[in-house]
């Protein structure tokens, strides 16, 4: 398949989630598909938000020709079809969910609007005066906008075209991080308390001498986005199923749990990360045999958590699962 047949493949491969209800945002280059979707039922059956931001697949033409390699980039950068677990989990549970359509090459919503490649911008586009030290997901390329992959180099041909950059963090981070705000409060009132379970997935993590590799890593900032029980309920979930899961390491969590994590205001947030073999085929592509065990596997984790959330809702005086059923 020739160049441009490529990329019209990739921008139409994922048009599916443009029938969607509960749309928010906007896409810049790509009229019609909304940034994010939010699916939600009132009055909600669990207080926990299932959300996937890193798994958006509607690709503007123009951002696929400004990549060097945009098929390879693509498919590293995303976290490849967690949303079609997510979904099937939420639609089991009765969850509420929240899912990116905008991509992670776009823009990245696990990072603080000024967690910027400012090199990556024309110059007459920077702060004025600009000093700040880069953070390390910016000096490893994985910043805001990213900027590189290791093995692969420079993901873009050139910099961000003037105004780039607000449009994106106007039109898809800023309404994506609202939307969750708003679907968290909302669950707390009903509830007394909150949880938002923030879904990615990861490469298949390197053995260790006499270790099994880790097929999960429970996130919580250490200890700074979510109360202790439920890190211990998803690892009493985990591994009584048999599987084996680490915690806070390599990934701790972004900034989705730093700014929506808020366990003294009963707002919980707690990032999982699903080594994406086990539920994808062999080449790391497309949906395979796995898919049906995660989900099975997730439903139950999210009951579990539900579960302890309402406990925590109860011992601040809230109204707990029972009261809020009815």
């Amino acid at each position: 398949m020739g160049e441009s047949g490529s990329l019209a493949a990739m921008i139409d491969s994922l048009r599916e989630d443009n029938s969607q209800q509960g749309g928010g945002g906007s896409i810049p280059g790509t009229p019609g598909i909304p940034a994010f979707v939010l699916e939600a039922l009132e009055p909600s059956d669990v207080p926990v938000l299932i959300a996937a931001p890193h798994a958006g697949r509607a690709y503007p033409a123009r951002l696929l020709k400004d990549m060097r390699q945009p098929e390879i980039a693509a498919a590293r950068l995303e976290d490849r079809f967690v949303d079609r677990v997510a979904k099937a989990v939420a639609r089991e549970i009765g969850a509420p969910l929240i899912f990116a359509q905008a991509p992670r090459a776009m823009i990245d919503l696990n990072r603080a609007p000024d967690d910027v490649d400012w090199e990556m911008l024309p110059r007459n586009a920077r702060p004025v005066g600009l000093r700040a030290l880069q953070s390390r997901r910016v000096r490893s390329g994985l910043g805001l906008v990213p900027r590189r992959l290791p093995g692969l180099g420079d993901i873009w041909r050139g910099r961000l075209a003037e105004g780039d950059l607000q449009a994106r963090i106007d039109c898809v981070h800023e309404p994506y991080h609202a939307a969750i705000t708003r679907s968290l409060n909302v669950l707390r009132e009903r509830w007394g308390a909150a949880l938002l379970l923030d879904l990615h997935s990861m490469p298949p993590l390197m053995p260790r001498p006499g270790c099994e590799p880790a097929r999960f890593v429970v996130g919580d900032r250490f200890g700074a986005s979510c109360h202790g029980s439920l890190v211990a309920t998803t690892f009493a979930h985990l591994t009584g199923e048999g599987w084996a899961a680490a915690h806070n390491r390599p990934y701790a969590g972004g900034y989705v749990l730093d700014r929506h994590g808020k366990p003294g205001e009963s707002i919980h947030a707690l990032q999982l990360e699903i080594d994406r073999s086990c539920y994808l085929d062999s080449r790391l592509l497309e949906p395979g045999p796995g898919m049906t065990d995660i989900v099975g596997l997730l439903a139950g984790l999210v009951r579990g958590l539900a579960a302890t959330v309402c406990e925590l809702a109860q011992d601040r005086g809230g109204r707990g699962w029972a009261q809020a059923a009815e």
